[in-house]
């Protein structure tokens, strides 16, 4: 291959291997679980294992929560089961066991679900020429306070289609 590769199709292999010796055939489950299944119930759970029974069919999902949480989690086991078996395509889960213990022990507050909140991005200071234009669009107004607030508007909305974005 020439040029650069994109991360993600460095470590694809890897991740896939890693996720089917616990069931996970597909990935997907596992990076966008929030996406599957819906931000309330990511935020108490996380998919565990996926295992498969000797004569049945369908699969069994595995879900690790807290213990305040599990009776809510049984309540909504088909509601994921759907939602699960949306991301695989086809019925691959027919059974979604609840299980109160985490990994790294019984102590209370050893499975933390919650996600780091995302940092709000700084807004840049509009140019010197956006805020002239701005200043210059809202001259008609007669009221200070409203004026001020659509210069500072009308600098930023001038600065952001201005400057490309980079992603």
């Amino acid at each position: 291959m020439r040029g650069f590769e994109r991360t993600s199709s460095l470590v694809a292999q890897r991740i896939r291997a890693a996720g089917e010796t616990r069931g996970f055939a597909v990935s997907r489950l596992l990076t966008h679980w929030p996406e599957v299944v819906g931000e309330d119930i990511a935020a108490v759970s996380r998919p565990v294992e996926v295992s498969y029974g000797r004569g049945g069919f369908g699969a069994t999902l595995t879900l690790l929560t807290t213990g305040a949480q599990a009776p809510m989690l049984e309540m909504q086991a088909d509601r994921i089961r759907e939602r699960v078996n949306a991301c695989y395509g086809y019925a691959a889960i027919s059974r979604v066991r609840i299980t109160q213990t985490a990994p790294t022990g019984f102590a209370e507050g050893q499975a933390d679900f919650s996600h780091a909140p995302k940092a709000p991005a700084e807004p840049a200071a509009p140019s010197e020429a956006s805020v002239a234009r701005a200043r210059k669009v809202a001259d008609g107004v007669t009221d200070p306070g409203l004026r001020a607030a659509l210069e500072r508007l009308g600098g930023h909305v001038l600065s952001a289609v201005s400057t490309p974005k980079e992603g």
